[in-house]
């Protein structure tokens, strides 16, 4: 990279090729000409060092490098869209703006229910919720472009304050019409010959779930991997498979022609409520803490402890704390 500070016009053009497709429609969303977005997306692969897009006449595609850094350029943007915004509402003597990351799941179950019990007084007129996987849900916390974040674990980072960890036993999904609807407890001996419908990412719930299966001697016949569990329950639904997941969309939200089942054997869900290290929580954030912590332990079997759970869970040894719930 050939100076230290980009020209935010250019991650902004950038950012706008990528989201419109082409250059031209980019040029439209920005209100700025065809040939200027064209020379600031050349300067910007100057700056950079490489190729952002493949030409190929008129046409043109992100390279993987470009993909890569699209990502990046997104996370910084978004944080100087909440400057602005906050910068908005101190001069005008507004309560500042909460912003929010959490997992799919939490930010579709956990999150509105929390928003709903906040009080009227410490609730922003301006709230931001993202939802990301856990990885980025880490990294906005760290960066400070999210107030307060909602990740499955192991988190382990000396940046971050886990202010509580809840511990949830995973259940099973299946259509209203399939024949394990019928049994109050489906064992894992059950799954055995059936397509499975699980999370992908190997180093969270799907390492529990694969560890249970193979203590069980269970090899399921098929398996559908997706990045969300609502994905694996939309699945179920369409009698694709039988999804283990964790309970946090069930137990919030209304699922039509899917049926949910406790399982023989308790794979547990952990997430963790993060903030960033050594600061403060205003009373906006700690009354959102507490809506969260109150939500999630509504949770079928849910367990709360205190933070320090997460960096002995994330560290891979034994958890045996005091329930706090």
């Amino acid at each position: 990279m050939h100076d230290d500070v980009i020209d935010i016009r250019l991650l902004e053009a950038f950012s706008a090729v990528m989201s419109a497709g082409s250059i031209t429609a980019a040029a439209r969303l920005l209100g700025r000409s065809q040939p200027v977005v064209t020379r600031q997306i050349q300067d910007l692969e100057t700056d950079v060092g490489y190729l952002l897009f493949a030409r190929n006449g008129p046409r043109i595609a992100p390279t993987p490098k470009g993909v890569l850094f699209h990502a990046e350029v997104e996370r910084l943007l978004l944080g100087l869209r909440h400057i602005r915004a906050r910068a908005t509402a101190i001069g005008a003597g507004a309560l500042p703006v909460l912003s929010l990351a959490a997992i799919s799941a939490l930010a579709a179950g956990v999150v509105p229910a929390a928003l709903a019990a906040m009080s009227g007084d410490l609730l922003p007129r301006q709230v931001h919720v993202q939802s990301l996987s856990a990885e980025n849900v880490v990294q906005s916390v760290l960066a400070q472009s999210a107030d307060f974040g909602l990740a499955s674990l192991p988190i382990q980072h000396p940046g971050l304050d886990v202010q509580w960890v809840c511990e949830v036993p995973c259940v099973a999904c299946v259509a209203a019409d399939h024949p394990l609807a019928k049994k109050k407890v489906i064992r894992l001996k059950d799954l055995g010959g059936r397509r499975l419908l699980t999370m992908a990412n190997p180093y969270r719930l799907r390492r529990r779930v694969d560890e249970a299966l193979e203590r069980a001697g269970v090899r399921p016949q098929e398996v559908i991997e997706t990045n969300a569990s609502l994905n694996a329950v939309a699945m179920a639904r369409q009698s694709l498979g039988v999804a283990i997941v964790e309970p946090v969309l069930t137990s919030h939200l209304e699922m039509t022609g899917i049926v949910t089942r406790k399982l023989d054997v308790a794979i547990p869900f952990l997430f963790a409520a993060i903030t960033p290290a050594g600061r403060e929580l205003t009373p906006t954030v700690a009354a959102l803490n507490a809506a969260l912590r109150a939500a999630a332990s509504l949770m079928p079997g849910a367990r709360l402890h205190d933070g320090a759970a997460a960096f002995a869970e994330a560290a891979g040894e034994a958890v045996q704390v005091e329930r706090t719930a």
